[in-house]
C-alpha cells in the first residue's frame, strides 16, 4: 500500500487553526508546495475544514486540515467555529498560526486552553514575518518574540515563525512538527504484539455480496500487512475452507482472525487451543479502548422492549440489503430481547450530540477513523453516562463465544470474567448470509 492509499484513519491528523486571514491556507500552501488551499485577502474565505493528505518525513503520512477563522463572526461565523472546534476531537497535532505583529489575543487563550484540557501537543507559528521585515531573519524572529514568542513561552509552547509567502523558515517549521509529533506515533500495531516472528495468522475473509468487488475490505487488508510487517506467514481463506486448510497446515497457527459475521462457523472450526477472535475486535483495541468496549456490551444484557440504541459507523458506504449494522445487529437484538427496540442510525464523520437518550452506542470496526477520534466517541459516551460497545464485541455477545474471543487479551478478558452482572449468552435464532 502506497503513500496516496494509506487510509486517513491511518496517518496523523495536523489540524491548523487561527483567527481569519492569519495565514493558514497559504501556510497549508507552502507546507505541501501545491496550491491546494484557495487564499484571499478577504477575511473568512476557508468556511469549512478541508483536509489534504500529504507526507513529512520521517512522520510519514499525515493529513493537513485548514479550518476556518476561530474568530469567525454572525450566526454563520458561529457554525463555522463550531465546525472548526470540533475538528480538535481527531487532531493529533494542532498548529495555532498568529499574524506576525499582531498580540494573541481571546481567541488565541481559547483555543490553547482547549488543546491543554485534551493533552494535545501545539505549536505556534508566528506569519508573515515578510511583511514586518526590518532586519534579516534571525533579528527578526528574536524581535518577534516580544508578542507571539513571548506568548508562546508563557503557554509552555514551541514557537517558529514563518514566511508562508516567501517560504522562509518552511523547512523549520516542518522540523518542529516533526519534533512535535506524538511519540511513537508512526508505530501503531495491530496484532504484532500478539505474534512472534514465524508465527503462522490465518485470516478468514468470507466472499459474498457484502464484499467489494475485486478487493478487500479495509481491516482485513490492514491485518494482513500488519502479520506481514512482523514477520508472521499469513493464510488467507474462506470460511467454508477453514476446517481443511487447518488440518492441512503443517504446524499449528497462533491465532485465527475472522470477520465477525462467520464467528459461529470459525469457532466451531478452530480448536480450542488456538487463538480466535475477529477483525473487528482487533479495530477495537487498535482505534479505542478495548476494555471500555467490553464494559459497554454488559448494557446488551440489561436491553428490554422499547429501549433505544444508536447503530453509529465511521463511514457512509453504500449499504447492502442484509447491511450488518442497519440489519443484522437489530435483528439479533430484537432476538434477545423479545420485542421491538428503538433504533437510531449515524454515519461519517458527525457524531450525534443527542447520545443521553439513548441505553446502548453500538459502534462499527472505526477502520476509517483515526484513534483520536474513537477515543473522544468513547469519553463522549462516558460522559453522557451511556455505555459504547462495537460491532465486533456485540457480535461475540450475540453468538455466546465473546469469552473466547477475548482469550488474545487478558485484560478485557478478566475485565468481562470479573464482572458481577457478566451476561450470559442470550438464545437467539442466529440468522445469516453466506459470508
Amino acid at each position: 500500500m502506497g503513500m496516496n492509499q494509506t487510509p486517513s484513519g491511518e496517518r496523523m491528523h495536523i489540524s491548523i487553526f487561527g483567527r481569519r486571514n492569519s495565514g493558514k491556507s497559504s501556510l497549508i500552501n507552502a507546507l505541501t508546495g501545491q496550491k491546494l488551499a484557495i487564499v484571499s485577502d478577504v477575511a473568512g474565505t476557508t468556511t469549512d475544514p478541508v483536509a489534504k493528505a500529504m507526507e513529512i518525513l520521517p512522520i510519514g503520512p499525515v493529513v493537513i486540515t485548514d479550518t476556518a477563522g476561530i474568530d469567525d463572526v454572525g450566526a454563520l461565523g458561529e457554525l463555522r467555529v463550531e465546525k472548526t472546534l470540533r475538528v480538535l476531537e481527531k487532531t493529533d497535532l494542532a498548529v495555532l498560526i498568529i499574524e506576525a505583529g499582531s498580540e494573541p489575543g481571546e481567541w488565541d487563550n481559547k483555543l490553547a486552553g482547549m488543546v491543554k484540557e485534551r493533552k494535545l501537543p501545539m505549536l505556534v507559528v508566528e506569519n508573515k514575518i515578510d511583511l514586518v521585515r526590518t532586519r534579516d531573519l534571525k533579528s527578526e524572529i528574536r524581535d518577534l518574540k516580544s508578542q507571539v514568542g513571548t506568548w508562546a513561552e508563557a503557554h509552555e509552547l514551541p514557537y517558529v515563525a514563518v514566511s508562508a509567502t516567501t517560504g522562509e523558515n518552511i523547512e523549520g517549521l516542518k522540523q518542529c512538527l516533526i519534533t512535535n509529533a506524538p511519540e511513537g506515533f508512526a508505530e501503531p500495531t495491530i496484532i504484532g504484539d500478539l505474534i512472534n516472528p514465524g508465527d503462522i495468522v490465518v485470516l478468514v475473509v468470507p466472499i459474498d455480496k457484502a464484499a467489494p468487488k475485486g478487493r478487500l475490505i479495509l481491516p482485513q487488508v490492514m491485518t494482513l500487512r500488519d502479520a506481514l510487517d512482523n514477520d508472521a506467514y499469513s493464510v488467507v481463506v474462506k470460511e467454508r475452507e477453514l476446517k481443511n486448510a487447518l488440518e492441512n497446515l503443517k504446524n499449528k497457527p497462533k491465532i485465527v482472525i475472522t470477520d465477525s459475521q462467520a464467528f459461529l462457523k470459525v469457532a466451531a472450526d478452530t480448536p480450542k487451543d488456538i487463538w480466535m477472535t475477529s477483525f473487528s475486535i482487533l479495530m477495537a483495541r487498535y482505534k479505542g479502548n478495548l476494555e471500555e468496549f467490553v464494559a459497554g456490551a454488559r448494557a446488551l444484557k440489561n436491553l428490554k422492549i422499547g429501549d433505544k440504541v444508536l447503530i453509529s459507523e465511521g463511514c457512509t458506504h453504500h449499504r447492502q440489503g442484509d447491511d450488518i449494522g442497519k440489519v443484522q445487529i437489530p435483528r439479533w437484538l430484537r432476538q434477545a430481547v423479545g420485542g421491538e427496540l428503538e433504533f437510531g442510525f449515524s454515519s461519517g464523520i458527525e457524531f450525534p450530540d443527542d447520545i443521553a437518550k439513548y441505553n446502548v452506542i453500538i459502534h462499527c470496526g472505526a477502520c476509517t477513523l483515526n484513534r483520536r477520534e474513537v477515543c473522544f466517541r468513547q469519553k463522549s459516551a462516558k460522559d453522557a453516562g451511556i455505555p459504547m460497545t462495537n460491532y465486533g464485541v456485540t457480535l461475540a455477545y450475540v453468538h455466546g463465544i465473546l469469552d473466547r474471543a477475548l482469550d488474545p487479551f487478558p485484560l478485557a478478558k478478566a475485565l468481562w470474567e470479573e464482572s458481577p452482572d457478566k451476561p450470559v449468552r442470550p438464545k437467539l435464532k442466529i440468522q445469516r448470509t453466506s459470508g
